[in-house]
């Protein structure tokens, strides 16, 4: 049999608990699911590439079948060289669909290797996203229902961090 894989790649910049349903979702689907930290120039992050590939695999230790990675350049490309077929990505809500679906659309003319597949979290999660969940915590508000508590805790002492230099 051969194994089937799925890359779920995304800044991840943190982890949130609506990533860990959509892997939890994947892992039913797929024997292997990826997930893998983008290196994207381009954004400001609050952790490095190297803090959120360990909040990825503190929150997905008990999850079997996941493999945390990272990756620079196009994630098609990195799907390719790594043999991985499917790209995961999730919808929350209608305005992510249009996102998604250019990409997807744009992913094909790179590779007809690669196919898309979408997930929606669980309804729990779906309104929510990393950057609005950086902004509640910096505005003093419980981010708790969002993020695991190492990730809670990681994202106050960067806060504190940075108003204690400014």
């Amino acid at each position: 049999m051969n194994e089937r894989s799925a890359l779920y790649a995304g800044s991840f910049d943190p982890v949130t608990y609506g990533h860990i349903d959509l892997i939890k979702r994947a892992v039913k689907v797929f024997d292997k699911v990826v997930v893998a930290v983008a290196r994207n120039t381009g954004k400001k992050p609050m952790f490095s590439v190297e803090e959120r590939e360990e909040f990825l695999r503190r929150a997905l230790r008990d999850i079997n079948k996941v493999e945390v990675a990272s990756f620079s350049g196009l994630v098609v490309d990195y799907a390719v060289k790594n043999g991985i077929p499917v790209l995961i990505r999730g919808l929350r809500m209608v305005s992510d669909f249009e996102y998604e679906f250019q990409m997807a659309i744009t992913n094909r003319t790179f590779s007809d290797k690669v196919e898309t597949l979408f997930l929606m979290p669980s309804e729990d999660y779906f309104y929510f996203s990393s950057r609005l969940i950086k902004e509640v915590v910096a505005l003093g508000g419980d981010g708790s229902r969002f993020v695991p508590p190492f990730v809670l805790k990681a994202m106050k002492k960067r806060l504190a961090d940075y108003e204690s230099q400014n």
